[in-house]
Order: C-alpha cells, then structure tokens, then sequence
C-alpha cells in the first residue's frame, strides 16, 4: 500500500441548510478515532483543525436562501485551504454539510490545473446536488456544490470557478431523491448518475469500475465526496436528509475498497454528520470505517497479480 500524508482539514460548516448540528462533524470523526485508523495504517497525519469562514458580510434574513453570506465565506476559505493542502499530501474535508464542497471541490481542481491532471469527482449521495441559488426551492445551499463546480450560472457573490469540472468527469452514485428541476436539469448534461434501483439491478461494482478506469486513462486525479445519506439510513442515521434504501455497509465498504485499489483518490470529504441525531456516535464510526477501507483497511491482504 502506497503509505500518503493525510491532512485534516475541519470543516464545520453548518451555513448550507436549516437544521443545525453539523459543526459538531469534525470532532466527532477525531472523537470516533479517525486519526488513529490512519496512522495504524501506516499513513502520516497532520491535522489542521478546525476552520473558520472568511471575513463576509452579515447574513440579515433578506434573502430566499439560508445565510448565503456564511457559505461564500466558507467558500473563500475552503478553496484556499484546499489548494495548499493538496501540494502536501491528501487532504480530508472533515464536514460540517455538503456547502463545505464549494469550496473543497473548486479548490482541488485549481491544484489540478496547476499540475496540468484533469479533476474528476466522485459522488456518493443520495442527491444530486445540481441546484444553483436560483433553482433551489428550499434556499439551501448544500444542494448546490455539483451546480458550482460545474459552472452553472446563479453563484453571484460567490468566488470565481476557475477550473469548472468538466461534466463527464463526474459520477453519482447512490441517487434516490432528486427533485424535478434537478431531473431536467442532470438529463441534459454528460454527467455519469446512478441510482439505486440500477444498483440494485447490476451492482455497484460496474458503473464504479467503468468511472474509475476512465480516470486511470486521463491520468486523473480524483475526490471523492461522501455524504453520509449515501447510506441507509438504517446503518447511519445521524443526518438531517434520511431517505430510506441507500447503500448497505457491504455496497459501501467495496466502493471505498475499490477506490483504495485504484490507487486514484487524492482528496476527500466526509459530510453532512450530525452528531445530535446520532446513536452513541455510530454513525460518526460508520465514516470512520468507511474513510479507513478507502486508504487501506482490510480483513485480508490480497496477493498482486502473479503472486501466490
């Protein structure tokens, strides 16, 4: 196993929706034992702690979405975070809600472009995330990252996206909730998605596989963005936006496996964890297992190719 420097980078966003507790994240992921689950892999650690948004102006209520001023802050900082970071090893987004990938995903991609690799994302979510400020009915901004980063228009205030993500450089996997003006907005774009009924019917394993050899190809480098509703909720229901039927524990441990295996992944969030919906913190462990299968953990060693 290639032994990488993980950066922790705390995130406690909690600006992109109405219900609160997601600042509480990332210490509950360092409580759970992330760090240790790292280091007994062999990796080195280097945790940042936690983040605070940039210098914005006051949120006053007059506007349809939820503290949109917090967010851009939020953005400022997490884009410039994620680019120093990247040069020193692979940074890990400790969330705080999905708003935090504003900034985590443009930031990752401006180090992409610097280095001359294309940027591809990996979605794990039960949502497409493909609003802008101007679609989103609800106001909340944590179901705008993939609309940001992408390009889409409607991010007034917001910092420049530089290096949008090229469309077929993104995969979704887990989708089960996608209202209808993400619908019609996703069926016009390149955008690799795949719901769990199509899960359900061939596996996970073969649209994870086809994405992953697409960037192995491009020689790309690859985040990797983990809601903790791409989970049933059964197993992890320390979340505000349950919806039941997400992926079990085995679908999700063999996606972070086979991305291990890849090689490929070079930055990643965990996201969208509230502790204060949690049960005696199993959720939070849930993600820690989780982050540890993706660099490295296995009941097994299996031989290379040829080896026996």
């Amino acid at each position: 196993m290639n032994r990488k420097t993980c950066i922790l980078i705390g995130a406690p966003v909690d600006s992109g929706k109405d219900r609160r507790g997601c600042l509480m994240g990332p210490d509950a992921y360092r409580t759970a034992g992330l760090g240790e689950a790292l280091t007994d892999l062999g990796h080195k650690l280097r945790d940042m702690g936690n983040l605070t948004p940039a210098t914005h102006a006051p949120d006053l209520g007059d506007s349809k979405l939820h503290r949109p001023n917090e967010t851009i802050g939020w953005t400022f900082r997490l884009i410039r975070a994620a680019e120093e970071a990247m040069s020193r090893g692979l940074p890990i987004f400790l969330g705080g809600d999905h708003a935090l990938s504003l900034g985590s995903v443009a930031g990752v991609a401006n180090h992409a472009a610097s280095v001359g690799r294309p940027q591809f994302v990996l979605w794990l979510d039960a949502h497409s995330d493909f609003h802008t400020p101007e679609t989103t009915a609800s106001g909340n901004l944590h179901g705008t990252p993939l609309g940001y980063v992408t390009g889409r228009r409607g991010f007034g205030g917001f910092p420049e996206v530089r290096n949008p993500i090229p469309q077929e450089n993104i995969c979704i996997l887990g989708l089960r909730s996608v209202d209808a003006a993400e619908k019609l907005a996703l069926q016009g774009t390149a955008i690799h998605r795949h719901d769990m009924r199509e899960i359900d019917e061939t596996g996970i394993a073969r649209p994870l596989a086809a994405f992953l050899q697409r960037v192995s190809e491009a020689q790309g480098m690859l985040h990797v963005s983990l809601d903790v509703d791409f989970l049933d909720p059964m197993i992890a229901p320390a979340v505000g936006t349950t919806v039941p039927g997400g992926a079990t524990i085995r679908e999700a441990h063999l996606v972070m496996e086979m991305i291990c295996d890849s090689g490929l992944m070079t930055s990643l969030d965990l996201v969208e964890l509230n502790p204060f919906l949690d049960d005696r913190g199993r959720t939070a462990q849930v993600m820690v297992d989780l982050a540890a299968s993706a660099l490295g953990r296995r009941v097994f060693d299996r031989p290379t190719p040829g080896q026996q």
